[in-house]
């Protein structure tokens, strides 16, 4: 017995192509105003964390939304068919789209993280520009930088926390302070080789003092291969004496 068509078919083909039409336009869109957003940023630490915190959600939403949109359009173009066909196109298309979107999540969770390190890198330690005197800055080494760091931005390096770079225009004095997070980025795991090695933990076992340094133990876990390690790290001792302490106080 031959299957009769469905009724609706032509309605069908003109809301699908309105549908897929609208959710790669969006696609598109979201990826052109990422763009655009980076080309007219000029700070680089505004650009830097720009990258950090939206690049991959924003690849990963746009490709979500084109497979939906090619889905659609992959069905907007039927002619007469029935309810079993219909179904059977449908089911082979969202296989398909599924197999894409667990391949472009993996590519983006783990292989783009490595070309985002490199421009991340590019980004933090490209010289800055004094507003000053149009000139390049300099950047301070870790023991330079002490000297234009707080007790709280000292104590926030010595645990890893945070990271500070302090960059100096000689000429004028004039300084700038970039804030980064001390364990933010995925590190290369040994084992498996991807950037998927993060801190999930830090322990201080031994507490820092005036007269002798602390120890700090982060633990690694690699979300891939779970793969798990721990590094033992000296902290600094604290900075002045007891008797300056209380004397400032």
């Amino acid at each position: 017995m031959e299957e009769a068509p469905l009724q609706f078919i032509d309605t069908w083909n003109f809301w699908a192509r309105v549908a897929a039409g609208v959710f790669i336009g969006v696609a598109i869109l979201r990826v052109l105003f990422h763009v655009l957003k980076l080309v007219t940023t000029k700070d680089y630490k505004v650009r830097y964390d720009f990258i950090n915190e939206k690049e991959i959600s924003t690849l990963w939403s746009a490709t979500v939304m084109l497979l939906i949109g090619a889905s659609l359009l992959a069905n907007a173009f039927l002619e007469e068919i029935g309810l079993f066909w219909f179904i059977i196109r449908w089911f082979t298309t969202l296989c398909v789209a599924f197999i894409l979107g667990v391949v472009a999540n993996n590519m983006y969770k783990f292989y783009y993280p490595f070309y985002i390190e490199k421009r991340l890198r590019q980004l933090r330690y490209k010289p800055r520009i004094s507003p000053k005197t149009g000139k390049p800055m300099k950047l301070l080494s870790e023991e330079e930088e002490d000297v234009y760091l707080d007790e709280g931005m000292q104590a926030e390096e010595d645990v890893f926390s945070v990271d500070y770079d302090v960059w100096v225009d000689e000429e004028t004095g004039y300084t700038k302070i970039e804030k980064y997070s001390g364990h933010l980025h995925a590190l290369k795991c040994p084992e498996c080789n991807y950037q998927t090695l993060r801190i999930v933990k830090e322990e201080i076992v031994t507490k820092p003092t005036y007269e002798e340094e602390g120890e700090l133990i982060k633990y690694f876990h690699c979300s891939y291969c779970e793969y798990g390690a721990q590094e033992t790290f000296k902290v600094a001792k604290l900075k002045g004496s007891p008797a300056e302490m209380a004397t400032a106080s």
